[in-house]
């Protein structure tokens, strides 16, 4: 019998939506079995845990551009869902969670699980999500999926959530449902472009003009809109800084002359060091937040701005631009640079001087890390084998924390794409495990997935292992073991006196993350000496499937220049007592989140 799992099924199908990511449940088998009637088109991927659906899903959509879809089922299943939720969210990611719910007529009995599972998830989802919607009915499931898909992929682009009640869900399907078309506008982000006024544009092409020290900050909105194309030789003629934050990571090749690198505490030095000495920034889709903007330091009072973006809340937010330039990125970036009157490389040679003697600099010091025959390792150490490796095609996944830095300092953006994702729209541990999965349904054919994560985030999601292991993916996992909660223990020690709950393990209790990874079927490699992690990377890359390399690294590595620097001063100065309360301002002095 057909039912409203097969209309559910057709019309992704007919979104052009390849994968599902989820776990099955009573209330919402209709959905699978609908999907299993059509694999020629559209595949359920089975994951272990509801919260890594959505992390799966985040991942497909911004390698795509499509909405990423996962299903749960109702109570403990959606319960689960919002820590993906408010990573796409707040990173501006195309989601549409498929969520289970109790029959229409129990609705009533919900509040406090008089029905079995039962809990107010409409309020619950408003919470975390772009828009939520309950369905009322059979007749306004078609309407409410193309809605869905409309608000998941118009600006600012973010997670809808579709809850179906279980009647509805089992009811028969009127093929009539189907004679309204899907939207194809919202097939895959942006919905819509828009441009900036004229006089906008040619206002900020003038700034540009009269700039000595232009400087282009690119963040996620670039790779939001597809235009890394346009960034990339936007910035090849604006004669100036390049930087990106972390979700901009690949709007602009890193190999360029002038860019250098991530912007953020965590990122690169030479990026910090220069966008103070900047007398333009342009903002180009970045929301500008407290780590891009290094705890709202910048801009400074005597730099001019301009800001890029589709959103209007985003144009005055932290700071009242010189030039607001409202709309969509790639087509106002393409408009501004047929406005600034051609190219202005070498229009400054003492900033491009001044850029290349700073970075010049920077990657000196970075040397002795990339080197280092220390053990335990250094971190750096295996970003530089990891970095040999990666193809053209290859995408790599980061964890939240010191991996986010490791990656972004130490691993260069040789292309314009979105070829690596971090999870900075909450920054919580356990994104890579679960991302690499959705990653890998996309990536091209013989290209990897790797994941890099600490191994507090490794442990979050290391079920998820054997949902690698049961699709074969091509990934290959790094667990930069300190045995630490790294971030925490720094933290703990230069402004307390002492250390808690940051351990890992211990003297007689030491997880093993490769062995973990051979009982789940994946292939398992330990490495403790730096002259071992080229081989194994090789074995890795080499493997026929999803594979874990641990290795262990120095407990006090971190990529935070404000932590290097507290611990050199550390002998020197007293910490704040325990429980000191910190105003805004502090934070805004503050080089170390």
């Amino acid at each position: 019998m057909a039912h409203i799992g097969d209309l559910i099924a057709e019309m992704l199908a007919q979104y052009g939506v390849e994968y599902v990511f989820g776990m099955p449940g009573g209330q919402t088998t209709a959905l699978h079995d609908g999907i299993s009637r059509r694999t020629d088109r559209i595949r359920h991927i089975l994951m272990r845990d509801e919260r890594n659906a959505a992390y799966a899903a985040d991942a497909y959509a911004r390698l795509t551009g499509k909405p990423g879809i996962c299903d749960v089922t109702v109570g403990p299943g959606a319960n689960l869902l919002p820590a993906g939720f408010l990573e796409a969210l707040n990173a501006s990611i195309p989601m549409i969670g498929i969520i289970g719910e109790l029959p229409l007529d129990w609705l009533p009995l919900k509040e406090k699980g008089i029905a079995s599972q039962g809990f107010d998830q409409l309020s619950f989802f408003k919470t975390c999500s772009k828009e939520a919607f309950l369905v009322p009915s059979v007749a306004a499931l078609p309407e409410l999926i193309r809605t869905a898909f409309r608000i998941a992929t118009a600006p600012r682009p973010g997670p809808v959530a579709l809850i179906i009640p279980h009647d509805i869900f089992d009811a028969e399907w009127d093929e009539e449902l189907l004679k309204i078309k899907v939207d194809d506008r919202a097939i895959a982000m942006p919905y819509l472009r828009s441009l900036a006024p004229a006089a906008e544009i040619a206002a900020a092409a003038d700034l540009i003009r009269k700039a000595k020290r232009p400087a282009l900050v690119c963040g996620g909105g670039v790779h939001g809109s597809v235009a890394t194309e346009a960034a990339t030789a936007f910035a090849d003629r604006l004669g100036g800084l390049v930087v990106t934050s972390l979700s901009g990571k690949g709007s602009v090749p890193e190999t360029r002359d002038f860019a250098a690198g991530v912007l953020n505490p965590l990122g690169s030095a030479a990026a910090i060091e220069l966008i103070q000495e900047a007398d333009l920034i342009i903002w180009c889709g970045s929301k500008v937040s407290q780590n891009t903007g290094m705890n709202w330091t910048l801009p400074k009072p005597d730099q001019a701005t301009i800001t890029i973006d589709f959103d209007p809340l985003e144009h005055g937010r932290t700071f009242r631009p010189t030039v607001a330039l409202l709309g969509d990125v790639r087509d106002t970036v393409l408009a501004l640079d047929a406005a600034m009157g051609g190219s202005r490389k070498g229009a400054n040679p003492e900033w491009d001087a001044r850029i290349a003697e700073v970075k010049a600099r920077c990657d000196a010091a970075k040397q002795e890390e990339m080197t280092s025959n220390q053990v335990p390792i250094l971190p750096p150490r295996i970003m530089v084998e990891i970095a040999k490796r990666l193809g053209d095609d290859d995408v790599v996944v980061s964890d939240a924390s010191f991996s986010a830095g490791w990656i972004s300092g130490y691993i260069p953006a040789r292309q314009a794409k979105r070829q690596f994702l971090f999870a900075r729209g909450q920054g919580g541990l356990g994104y890579a495990v679960p991302g690499a999965i959705g990653a890998a349904t996309v990536i091209a054919k013989g290209a990897r997935v790797v994941t890099v994560a600490g191994d507090g985030a490794f442990s979050y999601t290391i079920g998820e292992l054997a949902t690698q292991a049961q699709y074969n993916q091509r990934i290959v996992n790094v667990v930069i073991n300190n045995g630490k909660l790294g971030w925490i223990q720094l933290w703990q020690e230069i402004y307390f006196k002492n250390v808690q709950s940051a351990e890992l393990e211990t003297q007689s209790s030491v997880p093993g993350y490769a062995a973990a990874a051979q009982g789940l079927g994946l292939l398992g490699i330990y490495v403790d000496k730096p002259d071992d992690i080229a081989d194994a990377l090789d074995r890795a890359f080499a493997h026929d499937g999803p594979s874990v390399i641990e290795v262990r690294i120095d407990d006090r590595a971190t990529p935070i220049h404000g932590f290097k620097r507290r611990m050199r001063e550390a002998e020197d100065k007293p910490r704040p007592r325990p429980g000191t309360v910190y105003k805004l301002r502090d934070w805004k002095v503050s080089p170390d989140l």
